[in-house]
């Protein structure tokens, strides 16, 4: 595949794009084209059809996989594609993952690792209601795929089992470090914190806010998704079952981050600051991703940060 980052000016491109964005326009003289915005893995690239209703382009929507022939041009100093025909791809013509933004490490092996943790819950009745997700073979498909979030961070293809894990592990070692804490309960808090983002977000290609996603967000969906799925468990303590909805309705820590409940016992606080730690330490990671490693000039003000960020220095400095 011609990945985007290695297109250069002025040669002739035959390769299979996401199409992210489509629009129609008027050129200064009133004439139709199509404006597009082309994806995969390593970027986007800006496109035109200046002849919308000629022989060889064929319809497609936005977020089509779409096969295209068009030459490179430059325009005002970035990369454009003049396209010259183009047709819907076809299954087996493309990877899915060769354009969407994709976590570094290996969903199986993340999946599996996220398993091992859950089988150290001794609770059947916690036990249970982790099965009733983590062991369904449909279920851990579509967790394996999903993102963390639109932006800010673990937006990617993986983003919500690689963040999932994280603050599992987290909450792993701090039940460790502290043993006042109910490990059974903080686990299977961690594992399901961020549950209610497979219905706040719609899967890849999308990935943008769900109807139900922006009118009740996914600290809501998920506790209460949870809540409904402990009623089918028998036996499960009524008072174990609060204390798991708290944990999930308190895991970002303070009001003004979008928790309905201040956390209140001790794994909730433990949760809340797994959870942070790790979107702080990603969010970081992705805002210096582009900077090389021995580059340690201030980048400037970050807004997520309110502060100015630099790599740290190398060893050697």
């Amino acid at each position: 595949m011609r990945f985007i980052k290695d297109i250069t000016e002025g040669e002739r491109v035959n390769e299979v794009y996401l199409c992210r964005k489509k629009q129609s326009a008027l050129t200064k003289a009133g004439k139709p084209y199509e404006n597009l915005t082309l994806q995969d893995k390593t970027g986007t690239l800006d496109a035109k059809i200046w002849e919308p209703g000629s022989m060889g382009i064929d319809d497609f929507d936005e977020l089509n996989y779409i096969f295209v022939t068009g030459d490179v041009t430059s325009f005002q100093g970035a990369l454009q594609l003049n396209v010259k025909r183009v047709r819907v791809a076809s299954e087996g013509e493309y990877v899915e993952a060769d354009y969407l933004p994709c976590s570094s490490r290996d969903t199986e092996e993340m999946y599996q690792e996220l398993m091992e943790i859950i089988a150290t819950v001794k609770a059947p009745y916690m036990q249970s209601l982790l099965d009733m997700y983590f062991g369904q073979e449909e279920f851990a498909k579509k967790f394996k795929f999903h993102s963390a979030a639109k932006s800010v961070h673990h937006g990617f293809v993986g983003g919500l089992l690689e963040h999932t894990l994280g603050v599992t592990k987290n909450c792993d070692f701090y039940a460790q470090m502290y043993p006042m804490l109910d490990r059974d309960l903080l686990i299977t808090a961690a594992v399901f914190h961020d549950i209610g983002k497979l219905t706040e977000l719609s899967p890849f290609p999308q990935n943008d806010y769900t109807d139900e996603g922006q009118l009740l967000g996914h600290i809501m969906i998920g506790a209460k998704q949870v809540e409904e799925s402990i009623a089918q468990i028998p036996n499960f303590p009524p008072v174990k079952a609060r204390e798991l909805i708290h944990c999930i309705l308190a895991h970002h820590g303070e009001l003004e981050y979008g928790s309905p409940k201040k956390p209140a016992i001790a794994e909730a606080v433990a949760l809340s600051f797994a959870d942070n730690i790790d979107a702080k330490m990603e969010t970081m990671k992705e805002a210096l991703g582009n900077v090389a490693p021995n580059d340690v000039r201030w980048q400037g003000f970050n807004r997520l940060f309110e502060s100015n960020i630099r790599r740290t220095s190398p060893e050697e400095f």
